[in-house]
């Protein structure tokens, strides 16, 4: 059984127009949600065999917290995460070694709400926002399946959750220590 996280980047800043793409740093709001999933990765004990990161620094300021409360024993900043559709990274994740038996994958929209929807099967997809719906920043998917990541296929993953930091940051808080 495998398993596959996507967690699309928090929220970034449009302070400096000039600024590239990749460039564009997490603003206030975007730092405090890295921060509320880390924590609530940590509390939920989970862990990864593999993290995979683009290369943007708005996906790299969201990992920085999760790294520092989960420790990944491998982490992977690919550019080939970064602004390409979903076949892409269906196509990427089919290449991961099958050593890996639970990976996170931390990306942008539209390809990661996509590959979401593509990954789900037919009975669970519905935990996820539709196709006229939104992935939020922060946000993220949990999936399983059976198998190779070679014969990863469309519809060919059970989406185990989906969780948005509106939903976790209440329960963080008001959770005694």
């Amino acid at each position: 059984m495998k398993t596959l996280y996507l967690l699309r980047h928090a929220k970034s800043s449009w302070k400096d127009p000039g600024l590239d793409d990749l460039d564009r740093p997490l603003n206030k709001r975007g730092r405090e949600t890295a921060k509320t999933m880390a924590a609530h990765l940590r509390r939920a004990k989970i862990t990864f065999d593999l993290v995979l990161c683009s290369t943007a620094v708005r996906a790299k300021q969201t990992l920085e917290p999760i790294a520092k409360a989960i420790k990944p024993p491998r982490v992977v900043f690919e550019s080939r995460i970064y602004g390409v559709a979903q076949p892409e990274l269906f196509k990427y994740l089919r290449g991961l070694p099958e050593t890996v038996e639970c990976a996170l994958m931390i990306g942008h929209n539209p390809g990661l709400h996509d590959l979401a929807l593509a990954l789900a099967d037919t009975k669970s997809c519905n935990r996820l926002p539709p196709a006229d719906g939104k992935f939020p920043t922060g946000a993220m998917a949990a999936f399983c399946f059976d198998g190779a990541w070679q014969e990863l296929r469309s519809n060919g993953a059970t989406v185990l959750s989906f969780t948005s930091p509106k939903e976790i940051a209440p329960r963080l808080r008001f959770r005694s220590p």
